[in-house]
């Protein structure tokens, strides 16, 4: 069971994780259950809730049993009963199914519209009777009194069907090229269709009249929207005597009084996408408006989001479970959703264990894998002086950095700042004296951070109002009194470095500039320090002098951007001269190092002659070899060159073969000797 969050509202996806394959063995599934954690953790609510390919359309039916879903692929209708948890019949169809109505309390009478203008009637033992529409139908809806079914489609005209006397009566003409959805009142029974043009057309069932007409394609376009085409409606709902909602094709939904021509709120799901089903929640004032991707709940009253849930597959039909929290999806995949939101109220009867599963997990909330570690970064080690831990089991290495405890974190952020506490306790107290002081009357004043910047925005502020009252131009909001930018002007840490390289080099005029800067920053402290009133502006040059020294600037650009390169090599030369000067001062200590066994020191000569011999040329280095005895080249009856090459040995090898050639010819010596002896002995015993 997946569980979500969002505006502390928790919602329960009951159909998440895997699902089984029908064609398992009982004895499969069990050792699966076993093996996978995810598998044995599911909860299936109802068994085998899914369609082979897509499901299209879901509905409950009035007594609340029963929960019809049709789909493809091939078109069929499942019937499954909440009472049993498990599927009831399954039906297959002659074509796929645009939208049907169960007009009795449970499954014995429903009526289906096929996308081939078929009308299909199915009662409780199955197909009943078949009938055709003049055009392609898009939705219907029935009136209880009289027994009628109202077709709307790609026609002006809305088709009537009477099911007590089974022949067609006379359609209501209307204004519209095509009508998309309709819907008929609970209370008054007015009968309400959405139009291809944006319109919505009441009518009278007992007249046969025309009785109101909105406008909703105007009044869905506001200052924030924006529309390619014309918007047509594609979803309507009735809440209620009064109130309506419609949906359109580019995202938005109003709510209407049906006493008024103006809606009473819009709201806009900033997708773009046709809105595909609208429910209302009455016991806490919500709408429940769907598109493919989103399903949002939002205020009736203010339009203010309740909460949101974004499923993996695109939305084709939503429904809300009577009197309870669960909510069910049809969806572009073969899995239909349940979702269970407790807020929005209790668990059905047929399936209360919901209430005491979510309790449980409310009072016992799983952590997280991370919740007990702490991710710092090499730098973090270094300041809390754990650097030398790297490597350890204490320390998980993940991308830029390092996971650990946060027992130990917080043990060493305490050795390494035990005022820590103090520090941040202080920091608050100045923050609220400060807020405190931003209630009093008080006088302009410079920021602590970031004077000089501050100061030129004011400068640049005024230029731009004098400019706009000219040309009668809105004021441009300044950066000063936006919140986003609050932080520049109070954290030390966004000081602007005026010395360094960057700084220097993108602003060569800064000097100039800054110069006056400086002089009204020291004119403004003196004030403040004083006490004194703060003048507007301090007394500077003519106008004239401005212009010139204007233009002088645009055309010494140049010489500035010169000035500051210079100044900066003549920094980098004194650096350069102080790091000598250092260098000239450190002793160097002599350094020894030991030689292994059975090498020999070599001076360090030799490297100097390989990096000399490494800096000549290959053919000079070939010459070299010939000379040395190394290389002989020599041509070929073919015509080319033949090089031959001599590996030199190493004195420690030619070493060694000479040590191996004494030991050879004293062995040699030795047995010489022996057999000598042997045969002097010999002849002595035969003179004997």
């Amino acid at each position: 069971m997946q569980v979500s969050s969002l505006n502390e509202v928790k919602i329960y996806s009951l159909s998440a994780g895997r699902s089984l394959p029908e064609w398992l063995s009982d004895r499969k599934k069990r050792a699966l259950q076993k093996k996978d954690v995810d598998i044995r953790r599911r909860i299936e609510l109802i068994q085998d809730f899914e369609m082979p390919t897509i499901s299209t359309k879901i509905k409950v039916s009035r007594d609340g049993q029963y929960i019809m879903a049709v789909g493809t692929y091939k078109p069929r209708v499942r019937c499954f009963d909440t009472y049993q948890l498990s599927q009831k019949f399954e039906r297959c169809l002659d074509s796929e199914v645009v939208t049907f109505e169960i007009l009795s309390d449970d499954y014995s009478k429903i009526v289906f519209l096929q996308c081939g203008r078929f009308v299909e009637f199915h009662s409780q033992h199955g197909h009943y009777y078949k009938t055709r529409i003049p055009k392609f139908g898009r939705d219907f809806s029935y009136h209880y009194p009289s027994c009628d079914l109202y077709f709307v489609g790609a026609s002006s005209e809305v088709y009537r069907l009477n099911l007590e006397q089974g022949r067609f009566l006379n359609s209501l003409q209307t204004e519209a090229s095509e009508s998309n959805v309709c819907d008929i009142n609970p209370v008054h029974f007015l009968f309400a269709m959405g139009t291809a043009e944006g319109k919505v057309e009441c009518w009278d069932p007992r007249t046969r009249n025309r009785v109101g007409l909105l406008d909703c394609a105007l009044s869905s376009v506001t200052a924030d929207t924006e529309i390619e085409g014309l918007p047509s409606i594609s979803a309507l709902k009735f809440d209620g005597a009064l109130n309506m909602a419609v949906g359109t094709s580019t995202g938005q939904v109003l709510l209407y009084d049906l006493r008024s021509s103006n809606p009473l709120i819009v709201k806009d799901h900033h997708y773009g996408l046709p809105i595909k089903s609208i429910q209302f929640h009455h016991q806490l004032d919500l709408i429940i408006s769907a598109d493919s991707r989103i399903i949002k709940m939002w205020n009736k009253d203010t339009g203010k989001i309740f909460t949101s849930m974004e499923p993996e597959h695109d939305i084709n039909d939503v429904c809300l479970y009577p009197n309870s929290g669960m909510l069910m999806t049809a969806n572009e995949a073969p899995k239909m959703n349940i979702y269970y939101i407790p807020v929005l109220g209790p668990a059905p009867k047929w399936c209360s264990f919901l209430d005491n599963l979510t309790e449980e997990l409310e009072e016992n909330p799983e952590s997280t894998v991370y919740d007990d570690y702490k991710f710092v970064t090499r730098k973090d080690l270094e300041n809390l002086g754990l650097a030398h831990l790297i490597g350890s089991s204490l320390l998980r290495a993940y991308m830029h950095g390092f996971f650990m405890d946060i027992r130990l974190y917080h043990k060493a952020k305490m050795m390494a700042n035990p005022f820590a506490y103090e520090e941040y306790r202080r920091e608050k107290i100045r923050q609220k004296i400060e807020e405190t002081r931003a209630q009093r009357v008080q006088l302009k004043k410079l920021p602590k951070v970031n004077k000089e910047l501050a100061l030129k925005l004011i400068e640049e502020e005024g230029e731009e109002q004098q400019f706009s009252k000219k040309r009668k131009q809105k004021n441009l909001p300044s950066l000063l009194k936006d919140d986003r930018f609050k932080v520049m002007f109070e954290n030390p840490d966004f000081q602007v470095d005026e010395q360094s390289e960057e700084f220097r080099l993108l602003n060569p005029l800064v000097s100039k500039i800054s110069e006056k800067r400086k002089r009204k920053l020291k004119i403004l402290e003196e004030l403040e320090a004083q006490g004194g009133e703060e003048e507007e502006e301090p007394e500077g040059k003519a106008s004239d002098a401005e212009s010139s020294e204007s233009s002088d600037d645009e055309k010494g650009w140049v010489e500035e951007v010169r000035k500051q390169r210079k100044l900066l090599r003549q920094e980098e030369k004194l650096k350069r001269q102080e790091r000598l000067k250092e260098d000239q001062q450190t002793l160097l200590k002599p350094q020894f190092f030991e030689i292994k066994e059975g090498e020999e020191f070599r001076s360090f000569k030799d490297s100097a002659k390989k990096q000399k011999l490494m800096k000549k040329t290959l053919e000079d280095r070939l010459k070299l070899e010939e000379k040395l005895g190394t290389l002989n080249v020599s041509d070929t009856t073919v015509g080319s060159k033949q090089a031959t090459f001599k590996l030199k040995k190493s004195e420690q090898h030619r070493k060694q073969q000479e040590a191996e050639k004494q030991h050879r010819q004293e062995r040699k010596a030795l047995r010489r000797s022996a057999s000598h002896l042997k045969s002097r002995r010999g002849r002595g015993r035969l003179f004997h």
